[in-house]
């Protein structure tokens, strides 16, 4: 394994950092003042047009697609490095360079598993920016933490499929540039519990859907994935060419979708720890309390090396599964993937915390990014599957060896 970065790699990273210190940190301060001007708080304020416009500009599009009829063509090993400068600046850069969640996730999924038409409809203006999408998969009174537990149903009628059911934290789905919902849920109750389960392409403006609401993560309005929402479809009716793949395909597409969804959230996280040790540094440097500088305290020294500690073990593990999923396929380096979810949004939020408690009340307040990096980092316990379940799978991985 060599994680030195190849000469395409190295010239993007440069170019992508010196576009985050001459465009997107400045911008921070202004998405939060248009944020706060603006009436909808689910609308993105002008700034990210400005910065899409930037970014396509200086070749900086759609890196995250593998597939070079669609995207950049990198791999996961040349995309990590790029991916954790987005995810310093979580509410701006992904969605700059249109490498943001749901979005990333339905366009990988409509490039692998959609058909002409979906590309042509819907495809081709997401990777073109000019529309937003949602996944509709976990739902209010089932264990979602369990995919074969979706009860929203999807029935055949005619030419049609009928679609009923419940979801909730539908990400995407507030954003008034919505324009398609993907929704799994069951097209035959009494088939294999894994086969059970198909996905559909709802367009927003189908008649019987009601988004009921928007919901807040710990009090924020998450606009950073196009807002989560609960979401209600009463015989809502759609062609039957909007299926994706076939029916019964839905469990193993929403397992192909979340692989690479889980660790693109990874390489983001390790991008908010060093956002976040770096502003812990310069905060504890510049401060004095009991007659020194806070970062000649014992307690501030270990808190800082622990943390470079945590983040290079984890940046290193993500760096290994990125290369498996190279050369061995996602199936390939499924372990590994559970390694990553359980292990860095756990660092992370401990990183951030410690920069938090570094910086004392200002850390929780909105004059830093800390509180909101913790925020959508503590989420990541919970979405695209919990730790406990992560942690269950892998064990059951790892004592098969032994059986």
């Amino acid at each position: 394994m060599d994680f030195s970065f190849d000469e395409r790699t190295a010239e993007l990273h440069e170019k992508l950092t010196d576009f985050m210190a001459e465009h997107v940190y400045p911008a921070e301060a202004v998405f939060e003042e248009q944020l706060a001007a603006q009436s909808d708080p689910w609308s993105r304020p002008p700034v990210i047009e400005y910065l899409k416009q930037k970014a396509r500009e200086a070749g900086l599009w759609n890196l995250f697609l593998p597939d070079p009829r669609f995207g950049a063509g990198l791999t996961n090993l040349q995309y990590a490095p790029l991916c954790e400068l987005l995810g310093r600046s979580p509410h701006l850069a992904p969605e700059a360079l249109n490498c943001a969640a749901p979005d990333t996730g339905n366009m990988e999924l409509l490039a692998d598993f959609g058909s002409a038409a979906q590309h042509e409809r819907w495809l081709t203006p997401l990777l073109q920016g000019e529309i937003r999408s949602a996944f509709c998969m976990t739902e209010p009174d089932v264990a979602s933490s369990d995919a074969t537990n979706i009860a929203t149903r999807i029935t055949r009628d005619g030419d049609d499929y009928v679609i009923n059911g419940r979801k909730w934290w539908s990400s995407g789905a507030m954003n008034p540039n919505c324009a398609v919902f993907i929704v799994m849920g069951k097209t035959d109750p009494d088939a294999d519990r894994h086969k059970q389960q198909s996905m559909i392409c709802v367009p927003r403006d189908t008649p019987g859907i009601t988004v009921k609401r928007g919901m807040h993560v710990f009090g924020y309005t998450d606009g950073s994935h196009g807002g989560h929402a609960e979401i209600v479809f009463d015989d809502v009716r759609v062609p039957a060419d909007h299926l994706i793949g076939a029916e019964g395909d839905g469990f193993a597409i929403a397992q192909a979708r979340l692989g690479p969804g889980r660790i693109h959230h990874c390489m983001r996280l390790i991008g908010k720890a060093e956002r976040a040790l770096e502003l812990m540094c310069r905060r504890t440097s510049e401060r004095v309390a009991f007659g020194k500088p806070l970062a000649e305290q014992g307690v501030i020294q270990d808190w800082i090396a622990e943390s470079r500690v945590r983040i290079e073990q984890a940046r290193l593990l993500v760096l290994k599964t990125a290369w498996l999923m190279d050369t061995v396929g996602n199936r390939g380096a499924h372990s590994e993937i559970q390694a990553i979810k359980i292990a860095v949004p756990s660092m992370t939020e401990w990183v951030i915390d410690k920069a938090i408690q570094a910086h004392g009340a200002a850390g929780v307040s909105q004059d830093t990014p800390l509180a909101v990096l913790w925020a959508s980092t503590r989420t990541l316990r919970l979405a695209d599957g919990p730790d406990e379940v992560h942690k269950a799978s892998l064990a059951r991985r790892e004592l098969r060896k032994y059986r």
